[in-house]
């Protein structure tokens, strides 16, 4: 077989980027093409109704700033007034974080492979699991609210739900690193599944638990904000009040704003430090141990 030369070399790998780019040129051009497409369906389907519309883009988020800026004086009163709201959203989000959290520890430990108690649930738990994870919260609460009425508890149903689903497959990650050694020395002791998991893999991972649920409590609060648009109660619902009230409640409306932006802003620095803490924290205290 003979050698290749420095200039076949060269040769092949010229030919391999010409193909390469010739490549990305196709694949450019397709989606460029499907994104072309679709954009002119939806656009069919609208009526058609989104080159008018562009023009009047910032027409509504001027209208809100400037009766925001006329009535000035009146924001600190609109807080107090939707407090309440505010309240009961960020009461939503905690209660169904920790519900989702407690249900979703206890799922991912039956889905984590080498901890599960049965191993032929593993497969399809996982799947309940992926359901839960890709129905989006505002459908569950549609039907909830279909089936139970309109209120808090709908929302904080579904938003517990779908945590379930997030927490249960970010947990069982955290699990598949723990270490075995615990395990094994309770299991030599006699000890039971409940025992070996409450004792062996819990406190390794806890830190992480924590770190997870905190995250996933600045997007259910989130969540339940976007929720109350549906009638699903908290703060979303009278900011949907507002806005369709029109001209003269626009002023509420920037009140509501600012009030949901500063909560989401608070809530995300101190979640933010608690996990650094937590994570951090605990990697120092294993390097000084």
């Amino acid at each position: 077989m003979a050698e290749l030369t420095t200039a076949d070399i060269q040769s092949n790998y010229l030919a391999q980027v010409r193909s390469k780019r010739i490549m990305n040129t196709i694949l450019l051009i397709v989606f460029v093409a499907l994104m072309a497409s679709g954009f002119a369906t939806a656009n069919d389907r609208n009526a058609g109704g989104f080159w008018n519309g562009l023009p009047m883009l910032l027409d509504f988020p001027g209208d809100v700033i400037s009766e925001a800026v006329e009535r000035a004086h009146l924001l600190p009163g609109y807080f107090v007034k939707y407090l309440p709201s505010l309240i009961e959203t960020v009461n939503i989000a905690g209660a169904s974080t920790l519900l989702g959290g407690i249900v979703g520890l206890v799922m991912s430990l039956l889905v984590t492979r080498g901890l599960a108690p049965s191993p032929w649930l593993v497969g399809p738990l996982r799947r309940v699991l992926d359901v839960l994870r890709a129905v989006p919260e505002i459908v569950i609460a549609l039907v909830l609210i279909f089936i139970l009425g309109g209120g808090p508890v709908p929302a904080m149903i579904a938003i517990a739900l779908h945590t379930v689903g997030a927490l249960g497959k970010l947990f069982s990650e955290v699990n598949e690193n723990a270490s075995l050694k615990p395990i094994e020395g309770l299991e030599s002791v006699g000890a039971g599944w409940v025992q070996r998991m409450w004792l062996g893999v819990i406190p390794q991972v806890a830190p992480n638990y924590l770190s997870y649920a905190l995250l996933r409590f600045e997007i259910n609060i989130r969540a339940s904000a976007i929720l109350g648009f549906v009638g699903a109660g908290g703060i979303g619902y009278d900011l949907r009040n507002t806005m369709s009230w029109g001209q003269g409640k626009f002023d509420e409306a920037a009140a509501i704003f600012l009030l949901l932006f500063l909560t989401i802003v608070v809530v995300d620095q101190t979640s933010s430090n608690l996990r650094n803490r937590l994570t951090h924290g605990s990697a120092k205290g294993e390097i000084h141990a």
